[in-house]
Order: structure tokens, then sequence, then C-alpha cells
């Protein structure tokens, strides 16, 4: 007799049995098996990080090209000049000009971009777009963006290409002034509130880093001053004519000198900054650190070949230089050199007897020293002349060429 093993089969819906021992054991060994062995496991591939780049975008129109109006500008002077087209003569704006908002303003974060003058060296920025009424866009020949701090320019000229004058005209306004760097821009007419400190710094700060801000709440006066100068002619006519949150009408000019004495040692203080900075930005990164003393090489090798093989010494700067000129000088340059060092020594009191006694005599030290390397060459065969046994006497046979006396 046979016995037969049948199965039932359970609907879906139906709960499953709860696991045995043996189905435990089958469901670790397919686990085990499907583990990665560490030995034959390949190596992980190394998550790369991809950064994404945003491509600049092109400057766009400010204004639309048809509504502009080529039209003379008003008469504010008594001379009209046709190589800058504007009025001249006069030294303050008309009164009606003066009290007139803008006619635009310029938008930072939608305007800039860039255009065919980022193509080309030394392009200046765009006057008519610091005032939001560039029409070309990307096709415009100047710089649609702020200026950098390592934007520099000739100081005859201005960030817009503008001459600028020997002296300030008589408002403080206009391009300015080639005679000194001015940083600070005064700012009239301002509509005096609780928060006006904040509200200037939000709306000046749109236009580069400000060093400082002052406001003077009693006459409706502020004085904003750049970290770099280019900024501050860029923001003096952004904000010409415009407005802070109400609607008054900013008088922008140029500062006057400040006079207290701890501002002009701090302008002062930040032209040196600006000019220690450029000389570090032309020469090389490795001599700068050196110069600097942040180099730790540089100071271990000073420390060791400055002793010049004495324990606890350490030569001054001035010897320390002339050596490394002599190493660096080319063959038959380094006598002269080592001239140089003899007055180096401690403070210099090296006695010109000693250094000119060794030239003394009919030959020189070189000749001598040549002679001395012959004979010991030569096995010392070379003869010299026995000194004379007694003292030298007059000379008795001296005479004249001439037998007639």
């Amino acid at each position: 007799m046979v016995e037969t093993e049948t199965s039932v089969v359970t609907p879906a819906s139906a709960p499953s049995p709860p696991p045995s021992i043996s189905t435990d054991l089958t469901t670790m060994s397919k686990t085990t098996d499907l583990a990665p062995n560490p030995d034959t496991a390949e190596p992980e591939q190394k998550k790369t990080k991809k950064i994404i780049r945003k491509k600049r975008r092109p400057a766009r129109p400010q204004v639309d090209p048809s509504t502009m109006k080529s039209e003379p500008p008003p008469q504010t002077g008594t001379i009209f000049n046709i190589w800058y087209n504007k009025w001249s003569g006069g030294d303050r704006e008309d009164k009606y000009l003066s009290k007139t908002a803008a006619a635009g303003r310029c938008n930072i974060a939608k305007d800039s971009g860039y255009t065919r003058g980022d193509k080309v060296v030394g392009s200046y920025f765009c006057l008519f777009f610091a005032k939001g009424l560039c029409p070309r866009g990307q096709e415009c020949e100047y710089l649609h963006r702020l200026p950098g701090l390592f934007d520099t320019f000739n100081p005859n000229v201005d960030c817009f290409g503008r001459d600028k004058h020997s002296d300030y005209r008589d408002d403080m306004g206009g391009v300015g002034s080639f005679m000194r760097q001015n940083r600070t821009l005064y700012v009239g007419r301002i509509h005096v509130t609780d928060d006006i400190e904040e509200v200037v710094a939000r709306h000046f700060a749109e236009w580069g880093q400000i060093d400082r801000i002052r406001v003077l709440t009693a006459r409706g006066v502020a004085f904003v001053t750049y970290t770099n100068e280019a900024n501050s002619q860029f923001a003096k006519e952004a904000m010409a004519h415009q407005s802070l949150d109400h609607n008054e009408i900013l008088n922008v000019r140029w500062a006057t000198v400040d006079p207290n004495p701890m501002a002009q040692k701090r302008e002062a203080r930040k032209i040196e900054e600006q000019a220690a900075e450029a000389v570090r930005r032309a020469l090389p990164e490795e001599f700068v650190k050196e110069i600097e003393g942040r180099d730790p090489e540089a100071k271990r090798r000073k420390k060791i070949e400055g002793g010049f093989g004495l324990e606890g010494y350490e030569a001054p700067d001035q010897v320390w230089y002339a050596r490394s000129r002599e190493l660096e000088a080319p063959t038959g340059q380094g006598e002269t050199i080592e001239e140089e060092e003899r007055y180096l020594v401690e403070d210099g009191s090296v006695e010109k007897d000693e250094v000119a006694g060794s030239e003394k005599g009919i030959l020189s030290n070189s000749v001598l020293a040549a002679l001395q390397k012959q004979a010991s060459s030569n096995g010392g065969n070379i003869r010299t002349a026995a000194p004379p046994s007694g003292p030298a006497g007059p000379l008795v046979a001296y005479g004249s060429d001439d037998d007639s006396d």
C-alpha cells in the first residue's frame, strides 16, 4: 500500500500558517547565499558630487528703445559742449531739475548680466545702466554690473570713463577731482524717521560694500563711505534724484574733507592698505610669504644658513640678504658683494687700513697668491733674491743722460 501526500491550497485571504523551524532555516540559508562575500565582492563605486554651474545670463534692456527720445538736454549753463552733449559754464544745476525725480532706477538683481564690454579688457561701466535707462542690454559696449574691489582705472577718470578735474565744483557735484581719493557721499533731503539709519543702509548697500554710515537726523543729512572708490562713483549716479521709502528726492553730492584728525588718519591708513594689497597681488605668493614671515620653510632655512656654522648666532637681515644676493649672482660678480659684506659685519666698524692694507705694495694680493700657488706646484724651486747683508748706501754711480754738466 502506497501512501500519498496531499497538499491543501489556501486562498489568498486566508492567514498564512506560522513559520516552522525548517522554513526559518531555509530562509536563513537563502539570505546567507545572497549576501556578498567580502573577498569576492567588487569594490563600491565612489559617489561623485556633480557641481552645476549656472551660466551668466545676458543683460536685459532696462527701457524700451522705442520710448527713448533724442532731445537735447535742458539748458543748465551758458555754453553747450557738443563733445559731451551737455551745458557748461554753470556751477549749479537748475533748481527745477534738482527737484525732479529720476526717470528710472537700476535693479542690480534683474538688470545685471554680460555684455559686449565683458569681452574687452579695461571696459568702463555703463552710465545709463547705473541710472536704469540703458536700452541696449547685452549689445551694450560697456559693463552692466557692479564694480568690484579689483576693478582699477586711471586716477584721471572715473569708473564710467569720464575725465576728472583738478578741483570739485562749487556744489561738490559732477565727476569729481583727481587730487584726492573720495569714497564718501553726501546725501541730503532725507525724510527723517525713527529707523532712518536702517533705511539709508538698506538702499545704499545695494551698490557695494560700505565702511560706515553717519546720519544727522537734525539736518536730514547722511554721509555714506564705501570701501571702493568705484562703488561710490557708481552709487552717486545710481541714487541721484532717487527716493528712499518715501517720496523725497535725494540730493547726492561728494562729501568734503572730514576735519576730524582721526578720520584723516583712518583714510590715510585705508589708502596704504589698498596700495599694499595691490603690491601683494603683483608679486609671487611665495615671495610675499617670505617677506611677511609667513613661510615656515623660509624661516627654518634662514635660521640654519644665517648662523654661518655658529651655534646660537643668527645673522642680521642685511647680512642675510647680502649673502642671498651673492649666491644668486652670476659668476664673476661675487667680489663686489664680498666687499659690501665687509662693511655689514656687526655695526660696520671696519678699519679702512685693514681693508686697504692688503693692497699695499707693488704686487696685488691676487698676483702674490698666484706666485705662491706656482711655487707650491714646482716643489719650491723658485728662488728669491736674498736680502743684502748690510745697509744700502747712496747711489754713487747715479748720473744724468746729459754729460754736459
